[in-house]
């Protein structure tokens, strides 16, 4: 039934439309992703970055720098072909000033300018222009130097040849626009993890790093290609075989892998496309993992080794696995805009064929290989079993089912997992006063006795056979391994709540690690913080202030004691049993007062290495960690 008419005017007058580079920054977030994190910022020379990843791929650049001028600018120069500066027949106006002006736009949409090409969102460097207070272009090419300025993404004069010269390239230096991003401040460690990205997707391209706010530089060049990043992302494990490495085209598809196995029970599986990482793989991981399950599976039935079961799982064959799947494909499909997802059907038959190839002559050339792969397979697909008998035992045994909890959690009225929070507390003292003291309506709290299993060093079968592991699964509600499912997770908040002295810290770091590598998505969507009770409570007379550390400790004595010392009490906790219930309430639980930090995950490859040095069995490179940064970390961040 029509409804009655809206006097609200709604005409062709309402109709935006937003010319040139206006939609870029009326949205910018659409195209580059976060203009407050620091993520949009970064990805601003990774944009202009890829273009000369591209004239590599292409092989017409070897020599990239990276600089991070005083002032804050950046400039980013490639020794190239350098973009073309002739004058569009259909524009009017130089071909760079059309690439730097319009999205869409640039020689990777003919199919004879470049045969594969990169770019995050594939929007170019129209963007960074767009986004910059200012931006100037350098390009060296037929025979002279041109230059061109630009403000806000228009451009002050037209193109002009300044000078004659034989180099050939193009050199960007853009400046971000404070309007657009909170922060216009580099963060060099952060440009340095994708350069080495780059670095190692792209043998014997040479990209070099300069701060000119520091003065240092660093540079970037690796001629061993794949099988470097699989030695780099090992790390300090112990490898079961030697690194397997193969490349091959076919129809049209380039397929680079590179692969080894180590003692680990994680697994490490990276996906490019055109040098674009793909968190979410799609058929070029399809068809690797597929092949490998199904090489193996052939291969062991084949040689009919003992003790090891025939019906192998993917998960049993790629324990411990590091491997990088790069494809070059010319003209990619991906789920989305970020290309998080790579959709090309055909991509996943070519690289299950050049993958089975080559790996099957590797297990016939290197039976030393071969042995070791398969007992560590074997090892795999028992501890598998184990888990499943496990699984089912605790299943009988009510363990997964919250129902069936001792007196040990204190759940929370509230039903709504988006309004809920669980508090995990050390030991049944600080348990006691936190049940006492918290908010019944909306705060669970779960005590734990004593230090968990170090899943680091245990296979998924020993982690459900310990007690304490068994108990926080049964709160959180989302079950574990095959069973796990974030849907079902009870509270959004897990709150980790330990003494601030030394095994506090080694209790906070045995749960980090028992949720990196059992409850990853967990970590992952944001809902694990950690705690920050008082170190101290200053008081004098009537005054109290809680502290968190010596400076603030300092500070406050200052405040409070106005010169004079006298009557003043310098309280340290040395665990939260300590406190009575309203002093934890205040100080600790309750959200107006609290302080509590996200455990966000930044790098997982960085953060698998720092478990692995933290809790792994190797001793003496955690001695040379904690002696590295002992004084000068407070706290680790993952």
């Amino acid at each position: 039934m029509p409804k009655k008419e809206n006097k609200t005017k709604y005409d062709s007058s309402n109709i935006q439309v937003l010319k040139g580079l206006e939609a870029v920054k009326k949205r910018p977030g659409m195209y580059i992703g976060d203009t407050d994190d620091g993520s949009g910022l970064h990805h601003m020379v990774f944009e202009v970055l890829d273009n000369c990843i591209d004239e590599a791929m292409a092989g017409h650049c070897s020599d990239i720098d990276v600089i991070i001028n005083k002032n804050g600018s950046v400039t980013i120069k490639d020794d190239g072909r350098g973009i073309p500066v002739d004058v569009h027949k259909k524009e009017g106006i130089s071909a760079a000033e059309l690439i730097l002006t319009t999205l869409h736009s640039g020689g990777k949409f003919d199919d004879n300018s470049y045969k594969v090409s990169g770019g995050l969102h594939g929007v170019g460097v129209s963007v960074v222009n767009a986004l910059s207070k200012d931006l100037t272009l350098k390009v060296w090419r037929d025979g002279g130097e041109f230059i061109q300025k630009y403000k806000e993404g228009k451009a002050v004069a037209k193109l002009k040849k300044v000078k004659a010269s034989k180099l050939h390239g193009t050199e960007i230096t853009f400046m971000p626009s404070e309007k657009i991003f909170s922060s216009i401040d580099f963060e060099t460690d952060r440009i340095h993890k994708r350069i080495q990205e780059l670095s190692f997707l792209n043998a014997g391209v040479s990209i070099n790093v300069t701060d000119e706010r520091t003065g240092k530089t660093r540079k970037f060049k690796n001629n061993g290609g794949l099988s470097s990043y699989v030695t780099h992302l090992k790390g300090r494990k112990q490898t079961v075989s030697e690194v397997f490495e193969c490349s091959a085209t076919n129809n049209d598809v380039g397929v680079e892998i590179a692969l080894q196995w180590t003692d680990s029970y994680s697994e490490t599986v990276l996906c490019y496309t055109n040098n674009i990482p793909q968190k979410d793989g799609g058929t070029h991981l399809a068809g690797f993992r597929g092949s490998l399950t199904r090489v193996l599976k052939a291969f062991i039935k084949k040689e009919n080794a003992k003790k090891i079961p025939t019906d192998l799982l993917g998960e049993d064959v790629r324990e411990g696995l590091i491997a990088i799947v790069s494809v070059k494909v010319p003209d990619p499909k991906f789920s989305s805009q970020t290309k998080e997802k790579l959709v090309s059907s055909e991509v996943e038959s070519v690289v299950s064929t050049v993958f089975s190839k080559y790996f099957n002559e590797y297990l016939l050339e290197n039976p030393k290989d071969a042995v070791s792969i398969s007992s560590k397979v074997a090892e795999a697909a028992l501890a598998r079993e184990a888990a499943r008998k496990a699984r089912e035992m605790t299943r009988r045994k009510g363990v997964l089912e919250i129902a069936g909890l001792p007196g040990k959690l204190a759940d929370c009225q509230e039903k709504d997992p988006a309004l809920s929070e669980i508090y995990i507390v050390e030991g049944d003292s600080a348990g006691g006063s936190a049940k006492q003291g918290r908010n019944r309506k909306n705060q669970a709290i779960l005590p734990l006795k004593g230090k968990i299993i170090n899943v680091e060093k245990a296979r998924i079968d020993k982690v459900l056979g310990s007690q304490e592991v068994g108990t926080l699964i049964k709160a959180l509600g989302c079950g574990i391994g095959e069973d796990f499912d974030i849907g079902k997770l009870r509270y959004h908040r897990i709150i980790i709540m330990t003494d601030a002295d030394v095994d506090g810290s080694h209790i906070r770091t045995l749960l980090l690690t028992l949720f990196y590598r059992q409850f990853y998505d967990i970590l992952d969507k944001g809902h694990v913080y950690i705690a920050l009770p008082p170190l101290y409570k200053i008081t004098k007379g009537k005054q109290f202030e809680y502290v968190s550390n010596e400076s603030e400790k300092d500070a406050a004595i200052k405040r409070i004691s106005s010169g004079g010392t006298r009557g003043l009490e310098v309280q340290r906790y040395k665990g939260l049993g300590e406190m009575n219930p309203d002093q934890l309430w205040s100080t600790t639980m309750e959200p107006e007062n609290r302080k509590m930090m996200q455990v966000t995950i930044n790098d997982a490859n960085e953060a698998d290495q720092q478990f692995e040095i933290l809790m792994g069995d190797q001793v003496e490179p955690r001695r040379e960690f904690i002696d590295n940064n002992a004084l000068s970390v407070s706290n680790l961040d993952i």
